[in-house]
Formats: structure tokens, sequence, C-alpha cells
């Protein structure tokens, strides 16, 4: 039997004086509330709503995070409101205004006050929503510090674009700058900042960062995502559920970690919904694939590919869930084995190269 709670991926691509960046996709199991669970502390938290009036802060409805106006931590560009077509009052409110920067070459934000030497997670959102009235979908290029973070394609008007860091930043601030390629006016929605623990991540370091390409949640976890308080780093784990190729499966029961979950921390409520296999032949798999897309800074770059996975069921006396995971055609030496409502997570330690899709 073969059962997966969770998985991840991310690219590598490299890097000036302190960053390789690598792009990564990260997923998991399920999303229950944990009762009686305190709320996690939101100390070095940086929220901002780009473009919101000086004075216009207010809390998340969501997730209960005060956000902020960017008037602080940028000196250029212009606040615009997108249009009104797109005021939709269902979204989250930084997707209603925009920074825009038409004026400068590169517009860049410091966010201050960092612990030199710490791991730290970066996320700028992107909703155009037609905010210039021109009805022309840009691109252009995302920096953290000196270092190329991506490119930002805004391939539809009313979507969100999520640009995704874990980075160790060297200095006590780190700028995040806008650059115009000559493809459209850069703007953002929202810049966020949360601390990380140093042993998080351990494949992010002084010399290298993981970019994400994508964070899931598997099984039946709802339409939301599921963010802080959660998960107390505030990572989006977005729900996937496809029930006409796998199975959910689910429990009420807390999922604990074991040390090779800690290197993550991916909290219970992720870990509490999982996918298992549809069919009952003896041959049964989880198939995931994803595409690596070079770019103009990193022309070959490699990925990180992140499993979470728990035991949900108790499974009869003689049974035994056990699992190989092969990534494009090379198996893992040994068959994995599951603990009952222990998590665990399965990763390579190094980056693969040298792959534009993986399987």
């Amino acid at each position: 039997m073969c059962a997966c709670s969770g998985m991840g991926r991310a690219m590598v691509i490299a890097a000036r004086p302190w960053l390789r960046l690598l792009l990564g996709l990260a997923a998991a199991a399920g999303v229950l509330q944990v009762r009686g669970q305190r709320t996690p502390s939101i100390t070095g938290f940086i929220s901002i709503d780009c473009g919101l009036p000086e004075q216009g802060g207010y809390v998340d409805a969501a997730t209960k995070i005060p956000y902020t106006s960017d008037a602080g931590f940028t000196d250029a560009g212009s606040n615009r409101d997108v249009s009104a077509e797109y005021m939709d009052p269902r979204m989250p409110r930084t997707h209603l205004n925009v920074r825009s920067f038409p004026d400068t070459a590169r517009g860049c934000y410091t966010l201050p006050s960092l612990t030199p030497g710490s791991k730290y997670l970066v996320r700028a959102t992107f909703r155009y929503g037609n905010y210039d009235g021109l009805n022309k979908l840009p691109a252009f290029d995302l920096y953290l510090g000196v270092n190329f973070w991506r490119t930002v394609n805004v391939s539809k008007v009313d979507a969100a674009v999520v640009a995704e860091a874990i980075a160790v930043i060297p200095d006590d601030s780190v700028q995040v700058c806008l650059v115009n390629v000559g493809s459209g006016t850069p703007f953002i929605s929202a810049l966020a900042l949360r601390p990380l623990e140093n042993s998080l991540y351990p494949q992010a370091n002084a010399t290298q960062a993981l970019v994400l390409i994508d964070r899931r949640s598997l099984g039946d976890t709802g339409v939301l995502p599921i963010r802080y308080p959660d998960d107390p780093y505030d990572r989006a784990w977005v729900p996937w559920s496809d029930p006409e190729v796998w199975t959910d499966i689910s429990t009420t029961e807390k999922v604990r970690e074991t040390i090779g979950n800690l290197r993550f921390h991916v909290p219970s409520a992720v870990m509490q919904t999982a996918i298992i296999a549809s069919n009952d032949s003896r041959n049964q798999t989880i198939d995931f694939s994803w595409d690596v897309e070079p770019n103009h800074a990193y022309p070959v770059p490699g990925c990180i590919g992140i499993l979470y996975v728990a035991e949900l069921q108790i499974l009869a006396s003689n049974d035994v869930r056990e699992f190989n995971v092969i990534a494009n055609g090379k198996k893992n030496k040994l068959p994995y084995t599951l603990e009952y409502l222990v998590a665990d997570a399965i990763s390579n330690r190094e980056p693969h190269h040298g792959y534009n899709q993986y399987n």
C-alpha cells in the first residue's frame, strides 16, 4: 500500500555572493484545526499591504495578522487601486490596491530589524487588476538583495502571482527590488517577511536559498490555503484533492513529528489529511509531475523535492504500508514504512540538475 500526506519540489539556480537560489515546491497532507492549541507568536513578522494609504493599517480577517502601509519601507512609486470591475470584496484586502513604479528602472523595499545570519521566508504577491487602465499584462524581474529571485510574468488580469523564497539573510536588513525589463511597469500588491528557525530547511544556507514552485496540502482540506495560526510560520499550503485519481483519508487525531519532519516542521493541521492510491492492484502508484523553467539568469536550475508522509489509518495486524519513491526513474535504496500518527519528511539533500520535467 502507498500513502502520501504531502509533497514538495524546488529548483536550484546559481548565485552571487551569498545566495544560490533554488526554485522549490512543497506539499503536504491535510488540514484540521487542533483545539486547545496556543496561538503562535507573530514577533518579527513584517506584513505590508503595498499601495495602502499611510494610515490605513488593518488586521487580516482570515489570519488575524496586522498589515501596515508600505509608506515606511519605500520612497519610490505611487499608490493605485485596481479597476472597479476587479474590486471583489471576497478577495484578500491586499489584492485591491498596488504600488507601481512607472518612473524608475528599479523600485526597492527595505525590510529592517533583521538578525544577521538568520533564516527568513520572504513572500511577494502581485495582482494586476488593470490598475492602470491599460489592460496590458506586464513582466519584470524580482531581486532579493543583489540576487535575482525570479521573473514575474502576469498572465491573467485578475489572478495573483506569488513569489516566495527561503533564504539566510546576512545583514540586519534586506531589499526586495522590482526591475523594469522593458515589458511593462513593475507593481506589487503585498510583501511579507517571516522569521524561521535556522534548523528548518537545511538545503537553504549561506550560499543557497529555496525559491518556491508550489506547496500543496493533499487530501480534502477545503478550499482555502492552510496558513497562520495553523502554520506558525505563515506558509500557505494550497489544497489539492482529486477524487478521480486518488482516495482521500483523514484523522481527527493530532499527528506528532519525528526528527526528520522537524527539518521542515509541518504542522499537524496539514498532516491530518492525506491521499492513497485509488486502485486495488498490488502495483499501486501515486504520480506527480512538474516542469522547471530555466530563466535568463539561471539556465541550468536544480530541484529539491519534499514529500510529507504519515500513517493515518489503523492497519490490520498482518498489514504493512510500504512504498518506494522513484524520481525520474531513480529509485530510493530502501522502501519506506510509516508509523501511525507520526509525520516524516522525505527529500533530496542536494539539488537534482539537468531536467526540465520531473516525475
